[in-house]
Parts: C-alpha cells; structure tokens; sequence
C-alpha cells in the first residue's frame, strides 16, 4: 500500500487500498491503524481535506473499527558509526 506523507494533527501517512477496501493511518506515536471496509469516497474526501485530522476524528475513528498496529522502520546505516567503530577496534586496551 502506498502511503501519503501528510502533518495534520496527529497524521503523519495514510494509505488505501481499493481492492481490500483498507485505509491505513499512520499517527505521530508511530502507530499504524488498518480500518476495512472504507469506501473510496471516504478515502478521497480525507486525501483531499484540508482538514484532515478533523475529517479522520468525525468520520473514520468513530464510524470503522480499526485494527492497531506500530510502524516498523529499518534504520539506515549511520556512516560515522563504521568509521567510529574502525577507530575503536584499533585502539588498545
């Protein structure tokens, strides 16, 4: 599933998933919340709110059950941990 990158309230992403009928929101807590059963009007009135926080609060949190998830991000390498970490092990005791 795509997702949306968005900062409104506490969105950060969602997504849909047409075929699943399956809205994903992603909050600033780093939860993931799965709603079935979301119809494409609702997913496009809420990627297309100006106020999207207040549209997902009135008609998505209290109208569909979600399921709650966390996001799982993999770290990207930092380059100076490998350069710091070279230092280190050639350092003696």
């Amino acid at each position: 599933m795509e997702m949306k990158r968005i900062n409104a309230g506490k969105l950060r992403a969602i997504g849909y998933e047409p075929r699943e009928r399956t809205l994903r929101v992603e909050l600033d807590d780093g939860s993931v919340i799965d709603y079935s059963g979301v119809g494409n009007e609702v997913w496009r009135r809420l990627s297309t709110s100006g106020s999207a926080w207040s549209y997902y609060r009135d008609n998505i949190e209290e109208e569909f059950t979600g399921r709650r998830g966390i996001v799982r991000t993999q770290k990207k390498p930092d380059p100076l941990d490998e350069l710091f970490k070279a230092a280190s092990d050639d350092a003696e005791p």
